[in-house]
């Protein structure tokens, strides 16, 4: 009798694996035997006669088995296989193949979860996990590396001197940037609770009123400047709000008279409920486009109304913005063409000529400004008459003061129309620009 045939699937790689091993009594397939044709051999067997095909086929059945058995108890739950429509089945743990099993870098102990490391908090570049806040970190005096400098000025022992640190403070900064005012006045509020006391700070004003006179040779603007100290410094709440009303009537010296005023009208601002936290602009990379565009148009409103060149060219600078001094040169070019007179057409061409002799402006600064009137010079037209003229004659009287170069000038957009040359000439028509 033959030995019924046990169906497997078994995949290709093994049967070739396989495919070399010796079987004893095994006849080989005829070519009869592919193409269908009857005529099988058979080998006797205890007396029985079975077909060399099945004995093959159970000998192949035999040791797929045990593979099976030893990969499922080794990589249980890991390997598929594909069935004869194509699709992919999950067998006991016969793996895709060799090269899977070496490129998994799964644990084979089985202990893991499969979890980010560390739960996310590990790796290069990593902070920590997502959400995690720290805390401000306590100054520990046992520390090694912990330093004295830190409490140096607690340390000096300053006693009555205590208000010449803010007077120091103030002085140097006179001299300095607006942002390094804005810093200085930041560094006399933390300092106020700490290392002096409200009457050290009202006693350093008053120092700093008394040595005015003497400040101002180095530093013309110094009563506008200790103005605005004195403003910020009600406006943090470390100087009383009376402390300009005790100096009514009792100051004799120019420069504190105008320190003074100048505090008055700034705290004056502060009525409808807005403090002066902001007195001394921001730094150039910190303020918002919106305030830059404001500042500037109000600079140059200013500048048409007292014609101080060097004001105008200071205020510029003090803005610390060279990369947006575009938006002066576009906006000062619309106010020529928005004018009606003459006085402003000279003005900022005045104010032009200073600002690109003084190199405050440079070349591609002047050249973008140009550039972004050039290309808004349809819809100026459009609110302004006769505008194109109007720019053709500024252009070429900055390229004759040297301003801007002749390419620029050839850039120059000019809108030509129709109109008739003489009443005489037969209809004939002209292009010219205006």
């Amino acid at each position: 009798m033959e030995v019924e045939k046990e169906h497997i699937y078994v995949i290709p790689t093994e049967l070739e694996n396989l495919s070399d091993a010796p079987f004893s009594g095994d006849a080989p397939f005829s070519g009869d035997e592919e193409n269908g044709v009857s005529g099988e051999q058979k080998t006797e067997i205890n007396g029985n006669w079975i077909p060399a095909t099945s004995i093959t086929e159970a000998k192949i059945n035999a040791k797929a088995k045990r593979r099976l058995r030893k990969n499922s108890s080794r990589d249980s739950g890991r390997g598929d296989s594909v069935s004869d429509n194509g699709e992919t089945l999950k067998i006991g743990g016969i793996p895709t193949s060799p090269k899977g099993k070496l490129l998994d870098r799964r644990s084979r102990s089985g202990k893991r979860r499969g979890l980010p490391k560390k739960g996310g908090a590990g790796g290069k570049g990593v902070w920590g996990t997502p959400g995690q806040v720290y805390d401000v970190e306590e100054v520990d005096i046992k520390d090694p590396n912990y330093d004295d400098d830190q409490e140096m000025l607690k340390n000096l022992n300053l006693g009555e001197m205590k208000y010449s640190v803010p007077v120091l403070a103030v002085s140097l900064a006179l001299e300095g940037k607006a942002s390094h005012r804005e810093m200085t006045s930041k560094l006399i509020s933390d300092l106020c609770g700490t290392v002096v006391s409200k009457t050290d700070v009202e006693k350093s004003f008053d120092r700093l009123l008394k040595e005015l006179p003497e400040l101002t040779l180095d530093s013309p603007r110094a009563p506008q400047l200790v103005g605005q100290f004195i403003a910020r410094a009600v406006g943090d709440g470390i100087l009383s709000s009376t402390y300009i009303d005790g100096y009514k009537g009792t100051v004799d010296c120019v420069q504190a008279r105008a320190a003074l005023d100048r505090a008055t009208v700034l705290l004056s601002m502060t009525k409808g409920g807005k403090r002066i936290e902001n007195v001394w602009g921001s730094g150039g990379g910190q303020q918002s486009v919106k305030h830059l565009v404001k500042e500037i148009d109000m600079l140059l409103k200013e500048y048409l109304l007292s014609g101080d060149v060097l004001e105008a060219e200071r205020c510029l600078q003090e803005l610390e913005v060279p990369h947006f001094h575009h938006e002066l040169v576009y906006e000062a070019v619309v106010m020529v063409l928005e004018s009606t007179g003459e006085k402003t057409f000279k003005m900022i061409l005045d104010l032009l000529k200073s600002l690109w002799r003084s190199s405050v402006i440079t070349v591609d600064q002047m050249k973008r400004g140009y550039e972004r009137v050039y290309c808004e010079i349809p819809d100026i037209n459009l609110d302004v008459p006769h505008s194109y003229s109007v720019l053709e004659r500024f252009v070429e009287e900055c390229f004759q003061a040297g301003i801007i170069s002749k390419p620029l000038r050839d850039l120059c957009p000019s809108r030509g129309r129709k109109r008739f040359v003489s009443e005489g000439d037969g209809g004939r028509l002209k292009l010219e620009s205006y």
